[in-house]
């Protein structure tokens, strides 16, 4: 099996097409955070199979990676990109950092699930923007959507606009139809078929 960790640095992942990007980060995705067992999840839902995002949001390849991906997922009137903690954190991190090697602004926002509780007591951590402005939302793995959708009611509440949430791996159990009854706008790089079939011929 490829160990993604070992066959691709820094400079090599900076470099490579968009195509084999892909590939790579799929691999990682299925190197260890795609499982396969009897599991619960956060909202409380059984299931044969368990994605831990973290394990490819805090990897340093896996961060390169989805940055570039998503980067190229954001429109260029964006100015800032935020998600709820913990998933999203190292993500608006890796995008934003990957945005300004590229010469381009973006800043990140990290939401909390509960107001800070002193000092300004607020939802939203990180440079505070003009009203009106556009930011996309960063999600590890969308399963029902409510936490996405969470923190598109916080950026709405402080005066921005949200044009889009966009998501590593979507498990197609209701974040995508949840979105489109709100009027947002989603993309995920990846459908819990494509973990699934990469995963298969891995382990074959």
């Amino acid at each position: 099996m490829t160990d993604v960790s070992s066959q691709y640095n820094g400079p090599d992942l900076a470099q490579m097409e968009a195509a084999d990007l892909r590939l790579a980060l799929l691999d990682l995705i299925c190197q260890g955070a795609y499982q396969e067992g009897d599991f619960v999840l956060t909202s409380g839902q059984r299931s044969t199979y368990y994605i831990n995002g973290k394990l490819v949001t805090l990897h340093p390849q896996g961060a390169l990676m989805l940055g570039r991906l998503m980067l190229e997922q954001v429109g260029p009137e964006v100015i800032g990109v935020a998600g709820l903690t913990l998933g999203a954190d190292p993500m608006v991190s890796a995008v934003s950092l990957v945005a300004m090697y590229g010469g381009r602004q973006l800043f990140p926002l990290i939401i909390r699930k509960e107001a800070k509780g002193h000092g300004t007591k607020a939802y939203i951590e990180g440079v505070s923007l003009p009203a009106g402005s556009v930011i996309t939302v960063l999600e590890d793995v969308v399963t029902t959507g409510q936490s996405a959708l969470k923190a598109v009611e916080r950026l709405q509440a402080a005066g921005y606009q949200v044009d889009q949430i966009l998501a590593l791996v979507d498990r197609q159990q209701g974040g995508a139809e949840l979105y489109a009854e709100q009027g947002i706008a989603f993309t995920a790089l990846f459908n819990l078929p494509d973990v699934q079939a990469h995963w298969a011929n891995r382990n074959a």
